[in-house]
């Protein structure tokens, strides 16, 4: 399975990465750290023109250049992107950021708990859930 991950918080990439590679189960991470730099990995421009479509994003809302909430938007309305399952995985626990998401058809919210334990997880949920037990669209 390929993942993408927006995120630009190098400790969080990390946790990820490890959470991940403990599950054994082979999945591609790619990491965007910015908003402009996932819009071009999903639209294979640039240095993406190669890069494999993801079948999970998982985006931090609060980003560089272009941040989750606007990217957010435009994979939801991109017809070629818009079956593509969005977590939101993000430090805030805001009701206006939930309520935004959900009316943005994120796929889902997870709030990023803050000890380690926690963090790790909650990514091993996302990969049992998205990865593991449901359908996800194809192509």
């Amino acid at each position: 399975m390929e993942i993408l991950l927006v995120e630009d918080q190098p400790s969080a990439v990390r946790l990820v990465r490890e959470a991940l590679k403990e599950n054994g189960k082979g999945h591609h991470l790619s990491v965007a750290k910015d908003g402009e730099e996932a819009m071009a990995f999903l639209r294979r421009q640039g240095e993406y023109t190669g890069a494999l479509r993801p079948d999970l994003i998982l985006l931090d809302l609060s980003l560089p250049r272009k941040d989750g909430r606007e990217v957010l938007s435009e994979i939801k309305s991109d017809d070629d992107l818009k079956r593509i399952p969005v977590v939101i995985l993000t430090a805030s626990d805001m009701e206006k950021d939930i309520i935004h998401a959900y009316n943005s058809h994120a796929n889902c919210y997870v709030a990023k708990p803050i000890h380690l334990e926690g963090f790790i997880g909650i990514i091993k949920s996302i990969e049992k859930f998205w990865l593991n037990t449901i359908t996800l669209p194809p192509e």
